[in-house]
């Protein structure tokens, strides 16, 4: 059997990945790091959870340390671009915790928080930048980061990338970068768009694979209930009563309807948080920390937290609307059996939503076990909780600055993208789904004595 001590990482590397109890590679990584570690471009084609974030970074931080040389100011030796804040964020942990021996500098840059601060610790230069794409380009325009240093070029998620609009970012990304460097390209699918966004970043590419493409993970146990819309939140609520969860993602296909859900659950008694793009960061982190350490079991949300959420012991994920486009279901579903577990995947259904099951039964060539209705649904239906009072929006003071920042860019367009999570694309920011990037003010000088200007006043205009 193949252990992490057999493909002559770092010794640095080995030193981490003790320390962690980790010793045997999945097989994502048993394919990928040999070639990366010979310097060729990879293609990984691999669901969530089998392991390819550590499939790419050991090789890459072997190859930083094999060949040390300091960062250059503003710059970066290795970029992985990931569709979310809260994947960017998982990915660069990852990357901290593998270089915990080294004196690698590892940094973070996504909307949603201020942009001063990236800027600052950009200055210096970094060894790896883990970065969403809107937020990425904004300090590319702000020259306050250079891409002429990157050695090694990282796309993780790409399919997602696509379903949320960054096509146009990508393409200006890579015409940035320097013609020579290492390229990797992961996708949990591979559909023919996704193919030809692969051959314009890869040369002469290894391709691994360690499932089908659209297939499911075969430990998850997948159920279906066919209910009227407008008796979901009952059915929920008996499910959540009725099953054995420990921790179960609940995912919504709007931002609104994933509010709706949790103020019906609290009017129910039932603790739960939200996550979409309409949540400040500091709201986002709090709920996902609130749910990784166990506080709260139940997380509702958006498509846009489908792969940026890796927590353990997720036992349920709960589609209360299914997806409409199929991959997004294996991606929802994949956030449970993580690691070689098990998991349960529940779907419920209304009329309206029976062709998107089609579609997804069709691609991903499986067939959920349907679930009957209790014997007692409609009494359930009739009592059913109301739901609680959104809180008041008391206006700017003694609100989240950031939030209010957040809101305003969503007044002017530039909130999370794509139709299918209820946000406006722009031709600008088209992208800005779960990366939150937001444009700086500018200053405007009126001239001295003008017409409403005091003498030497600066305005400050959005």
């Amino acid at each position: 059997m193949t252990s992490f001590n057999d493909f002559g990482l770092h010794a640095d590397i080995n030193r981490a990945l003790a320390a962690k109890d980790y010793t045997t590679p999945t097989p994502i990584q048993t394919q990928a790091i040999p070639p990366l570690m010979k310097g060729r471009d990879l293609c990984g084609i691999a669901q969530t959870g089998t392991g390819k974030t550590a499939g790419f970074s050991l090789p890459s931080i072997h190859h930083l340390l094999t060949y040390p040389h300091r960062a250059n100011p503003r710059g970066c030796r290795m970029l992985v671009l990931a569709p979310t804040r809260e994947l960017a964020a998982q990915i660069a942990q990852s990357c901290r915790d593998y270089g915990r021996f080294t004196k690698l500098r590892v940094s973070t840059v996504f909307g949603g928080v201020p942009i001063n601060k990236q800027i600052r610790d950009l200055a210096q230069g970094v060894d790896i930048l883990v970065a969403t794409p809107g937020r990425l380009l904004d300090l590319i325009d702000q020259r306050a980061l250079r891409m002429d240093d990157v050695e090694i070029f990282v796309l993780d998620e790409a399919d997602q990338m696509m379903d949320m609009g960054f096509i146009h970012s990508l393409r200006r990304v890579a015409k940035l970068l320097p013609s020579r460097r290492q390229n990797l390209f992961f996708s949990a699918t591979m559909p023919k768009e996704i193919a030809g966004l692969a051959d314009q970043f890869l040369n002469d590419p290894v391709t691994v694979s360690v499932a089908p493409q659209a297939t499911t993970a075969e430990k998850i146990r997948q159920r279906v209930t066919f209910v009227e819309q407008k008796e979901k939140q009952a059915l929920l609520h008996h499910v959540l009563r009725s099953e054995d969860i420990d921790r179960a993602l609940i995912f919504t296909r709007t931002k609104h309807g994933a509010d709706r859900v949790v103020r019906h659950l609290k009017g129910a008694g039932i603790e739960a948080f939200a996550i979409h793009g309409n949540k400040s960061q500091a709201q986002r982190t709090t709920a996902l920390q609130a749910f990784r350490s166990g506080q709260v079991r139940l997380l509702v949300a958006t498509d846009i937290a489908a792969r940026g959420i890796d927590v353990s012991g997720v036992s349920h994920v709960i589609n209360f609307e299914i997806p409409n486009v199929p991959e997004q279901y294996v991606h929802r579903i994949g956030r449970t059996a993580r690691a070689g577990a098990e998991g349960v995947a529940i779907s419920f259904v209304a009329p309206d939503e029976r062709p998107y099951l089609r579609d997804i039964e069709r691609v991903t060539r499986t067939k959920a076990e349907p679930a009957k209705l209790p014997d007692n649904f409609g009494e359930m239906v009739r009592n059913l909780p109301k739901p609680a009072q959104p809180p008041r929006d008391t206006g700017s003071k003694g609100r989240d600055p950031q939030r209010q920042r957040d809101d305003a860019q969503r007044r002017k367009g530039h909130g999370e993208g794509g139709s299918r999570d209820g946000g406006h694309r722009g031709p600008r920011r088209e992208a800005a789904a779960g990366d939150g990037a937001q444009p700086q003010r500018k200053r405007r000088f009126r001239p001295r004595g003008g017409v409403g200007a005091h003498k030497g006043s600066v305005k400050r205009v959005g």
